[in-house]
């Protein structure tokens, strides 16, 4: 089987990579098409191996059952874990629940708890990236693994780099964010890596009522209001 095993050529990963771009195309085109309806929404973001009996999976239902009872849809990864316990709470509290699903080799599979219309599929990261900050309104960090944190500092790249709007980005869960925290207190800034501004990008809380508190003041101060 290995002596029959032909590796491509250069030029043929460059014509597949040529063809590649249709379907990147396709995942935008989709993705812009449906997410511009959804109106104003917050994605929660979180470890896909977290389960329903933890203390996070808990809280973030009851996280996104206030985003959405103060007027704001929820949009998830689509998976198991916290993304599936955002979109279950967004669900039960009657609001609008989104997933935008990514295909895996492992962990992820779609939840029972997004909207009919509101789940789109993704082969490429990097547009369904797009797709988050594209379409959000504030990012919650609940904890979570390589996925989440890579979500988290693009965020504040980009808003950092002024390449998007501010928006709040909430870390929940004090005893778990504390220590990458003060690490970017205590290391980044004391190295001149960042400005001490950038750290009034990150909020650092532990309950619902102070994510809910934090989204309000800030759509306060810049005029923004939840339409569902």
């Amino acid at each position: 089987m290995r002596k029959e095993h032909k590796h491509k050529g250069w030029n043929e990963i460059k014509t597949n990579d040529s063809w590649a771009i249709f379907k990147i195309m396709g995942e935008f085109v989709n993705g812009y098409e449906k997410l511009s309806k959804i109106g104003p929404c917050v994605s929660i973001f979180g470890s896909a191996r977290t389960k329903p009996d933890h203390k996070y999976y808990k809280l973030t239902e009851d996280v996104a059952a206030k985003i959405v009872e103060h007027g704001y849809g929820v949009i998830t990864g689509g998976g198991p874990g916290i993304m599936e316990a955002g979109n279950k709470g967004a669900h039960i509290a009657g609001g609008t629940s989104v997933g935008l699903n990514i295909d895996l080799p492992f962990e992820q599979h779609d939840n029972p708890y997004i909207d009919g219309d509101k789940s789109l599929d993704f082969d490429y990261f990097f547009v369904r990236k797009v797709m988050f900050v594209k379409y959000s309104q504030g990012f919650v960090v609940m904890p979570g693994g390589f996925g989440t944190l890579d979500e988290l500092f693009e965020a504040i790249t980009l808003i950092q780099t002024h390449k998007i709007e501010t928006f709040p980005i909430i870390l929940v869960g004090k005893e778990f964010w504390g220590g990458l925290f003060e690490w970017v207190k205590t290391t980044l800034l004391d190295a001149g890596n960042i400005s001490p501004k950038d750290l009034d990008l990150i909020h650092l809380v532990d309950t619902s009522e102070e994510v809910i508190t934090i989204l309000n003041a800030f759509y306060k101060e810049s005029g923004l209001s939840p339409n569902f």
